[in-house]
């Protein structure tokens, strides 16, 4: 089984690309095609991985299903870099000559493409589909801007905890069930064994991080009226930061190594038995299984604060999107089913690993892979997202927040200055995005 190894901070990487683009690019102009043309060639951009025969034969037979029924309709699929994705998609949206009629997208980029008039609200046509009514809260959220639905969810990813089963039974330990367990154990390992992470932490892995800050009751921002205010200050998230952040140091992941750490560098930590414990993607699954740890680890959600609880993660993902200019919005819509419908997802986790976003057919397949198991239990517990809002590009690109981790682990500041000033700066970038 082919898994997602090109996506191990592929939330947090892209959106960078992203936001690089979307803090200049001006707004488009009102692009909306004037016709609904039922015959013709739509044209398709989606990711390229970086092994894609895989999921080019998925989306072969998606489109083979989807002429069978469309017999006038042709279809072209360009698969398009990543790391570039952002610059080609921008100028689309400002040139619908030569723009795709539909596009996949990272799903932290919905609310930035919106602003900027690119996606087609397809809200009505998502909530007449009977297959929409089992998709997954919250990546139905990851397409829902201001109320309005501008795609279909593709996959989800979400994060765990990985661990090294070898050094948990040497050592006489069982895997955490809260999060002062967790930090305890980590530095237990590190003193026991001084040439291993005790869990591999980055100041730099934005998306492990975040669950620190959920699970004691802080969120990213809050939202009023369509409008966002930073409450990464607050009391709860503040917790949650010192929780992160008291696991750089001496006595686990030294601040001089790891500060700089985002999320590759520590999943590779793990997979080349660097670390004993690491929070990776079922998406990283493939990376680990080609290190020096396989056969010797195993997967559980990242403990809350409370045993039984399970740390909010975030939902990663991609979704699939009709542009606004396109003149087959009916083709491309039915299209789009074809895409993101549950026995194209299916098919994408045989051939990569993509987690469906359906929750009936998450089951399926954890029954037929035992390693799914853990993530979808985090999903079912309630996974958590980014803002909706346009700003939030800027914020990422801009590295926020890694620059508030990076500055409380080096000493220049406390929790409660470091978490003042990026707040400012998160502020800062809602105003300039509304």
């Amino acid at each position: 089984m082919k898994l997602l190894t090109a996506r191990i901070a592929a939330p947090a990487a892209a959106l960078v690309l992203a936001g690089l683009t979307a803090a200049c690019a001006p707004q488009t102009s009102d692009n909306s095609a004037k016709k609904d043309e039922k015959s013709g060639t739509l044209r398709v951009w989606l990711f390229q991985e970086v092994n894609n025969k895989p999921k080019e034969q998925v989306v072969d037979a998606a489109v083979a299903a989807f002429r069978k029924e469309h017999k006038d309709a042709k279809v072209e699929i360009e698969y398009i870099p990543v790391e570039t994705r952002a610059q080609k998609i921008k100028a689309a949206f400002n040139d619908p000559k030569s723009a795709p009629d539909l596009i996949e997208y990272g799903n932290t980029d919905t609310a930035g493409y919106v602003k900027d008039g690119g996606l087609a609200d397809v809200g009505a046509e998502f909530n007449a589909w009977d297959e929409a009514k089992d998709t997954d809260p919250t990546a139905r959220q990851s397409v829902t801007v201001d109320g309005r639905i501008y795609g279909a969810p593709l996959f989800v990813g979400v994060r765990a905890l990985y661990y090294r089963t070898d050094v948990f039974k040497d050592l006489g330990i069982e895997p955490p069930k809260t999060q002062d367990e967790l930090i305890a154990t980590a530095k237990k390992i590190h003193k026991e064994k001084p040439d291993l992470y005790g869990l591999a932490v980055g100041g730099a892995y934005t998306y492990g991080a975040m669950p620190f800050i959920w699970a004691n009751g802080g969120e990213l921002a809050e939202e009023s009226g369509g409008s966002y205010t930073s409450a990464i200050n607050s009391t709860a998230a503040r917790k949650g930061i010192k929780a992160y952040t008291s696991l750089f140091g001496d006595d686990n992941c030294p601040a001089a190594k790891c500060a700089s750490m985002g999320g590759n560098a520590t999943v590779t930590a793990f997979a080349s038995g660097k670390a004993a414990m690491a929070i990776g993607g079922d998406f990283s699954h493939q990376a680990v299984e080609a290190g020096s740890v396989k056969g010797k680890y195993a997967v559980v959600p990242l403990p809350g604060l409370k045993v039984g609880d399970t740390a909010p993660a975030f939902a990663g993902g991609n979704n699939i999107g009709v542009l606004k200019s396109s003149s087959h919005r009916t083709l491309a819509v039915d299209l789009m089913k074809e895409f993101t419908g549950k026995e194209t997802q299916r098919a994408l986790f045989d051939a990569m690993g993509f987690l469906p976003t359906y929750t009936d057919v998450r089951s399926e397949v954890a029954k037929k892979e035992p390693f799914v198991g853990p993530f979808v239990t985090t999903l079912g517990a309630g996974a958590k997202f980014v803002p909706a809002s346009p700003g939030w590009g800027q914020i990422d690109a801009s590295l926020v927040l890694p620059t508030m981790f990076q500055e409380i682990v080096s000493g220049k500041k406390d929790v409660a200055a470091a978490s003042d000033d990026a707040a400012k700066k998160m502020n800062a970038a809602f105003a300039d995005a509304s």
